[in-house]
């Protein structure tokens, strides 16, 4: 099994970092985002006045994770695939191409260590694979009686680009499934509030969380979600004076999620 790492433990330069250094080391002008004009943290990539790197911790866990980004996808300050890896310990990144598959990436997904699962909609799936909307235990048992690690392989990028990722590339028609019921995403909607799109990619792992029986940490990546768009909003000055919510209840709700998740460990 993976380590796992003390909730206590600051949460260092993670994966998505370091993609995204690479991925600007070959851009050949600045990307275009909207607020270019912001200044930003170099980490969270939100405004430096509603920077979260200081409330970021690892959560404890023994779920990884591996988000294969759609070309620019990496440099967008909204994109939310980098929130799992601020908290999930065990995340590996690497940018899609069509032909030129990292081999890296290759090798991770045939380690004997780990269990792939593929999280993406049913309705999407071409391919003869299992769809699973549970990781129960007992499917990481291995018959020398070790265990493997889950790891829930994410398609970071637009719906239109993440179906275009799966439909060209053959190694993500090997591995199983995961795809929630709607009855999960119709709760999970509800929850969240009336959010006119699709889940974003943050969303959904909470949900991959919860069903590989860590509901709790599950809730701790939604409320880092929360805080993340939050603060995003606020530092691109979207948020009406009457609508305003102080940002301390969106750290103190994370803060408590936290805490929630040791208590589901111990």
């Amino acid at each position: 099994m993976t380590q796992v790492v003390s909730q206590t433990s600051k949460a260092a330069i993670h994966a998505v970092h370091r993609l995204h250094a690479y991925r600007k080391s070959l851009s050949t002008k600045p990307f275009g985002a909207r607020g270019k004009k912001l200044i930003r943290c170099n980490l969270c990539l939100l405004g430096e006045l509603f920077c979260t790197c200081k409330h970021r911790q690892y959560l404890t866990t023994q779920v990884s994770f591996m988000l294969i980004m759609y070309n620019d996808e990496v440099l967008k300050p909204t994109n939310s695939g980098r929130l799992i890896a601020d908290l999930i310990p065990d995340t590996h990144a690497f940018l899609w191409t069509r032909t030129n598959t990292d081999q890296q990436m290759l090798a991770l997904l045939d380690d004997p260590h780990y269990q792939p699962y593929l999280v993406f909609p049913q309705q999407y799936i071409e391919n003869q694979q299992a769809v699973v909307n549970q990781i129960m235990p007992q499917a990481l048992l291995q018959p020398s009686n070790k265990v493997k690690t889950p790891l829930l392989v994410m398609l970071d990028g637009s719906w239109r680009e993440a179906i275009k990722m799966y439909r060209k590339s053959p190694y993500l028609h090997q591995m199983p499934v995961l795809s929630f019921a709607p009855e999960a995403l119709a709760t999970y909607a509800l929850r969240k509030g009336s959010h006119d799109f699709q889940l974003g990619t943050a969303e959904v792992a909470s949900l991959a969380l919860s069903a590989a029986q860590e509901p709790q940490n599950g809730l701790a990546l939604s409320a880092w979600f929360d805080l993340f768009v939050e603060s995003s909003l606020l530092g691109r000055n979207r948020r009406a004076k009457e609508t305003l919510t102080p940002i301390e209840h969106y750290i103190n709700a994370f803060t408590d999620a936290l805490t929630a998740s040791k208590q589901q460990i111990d």
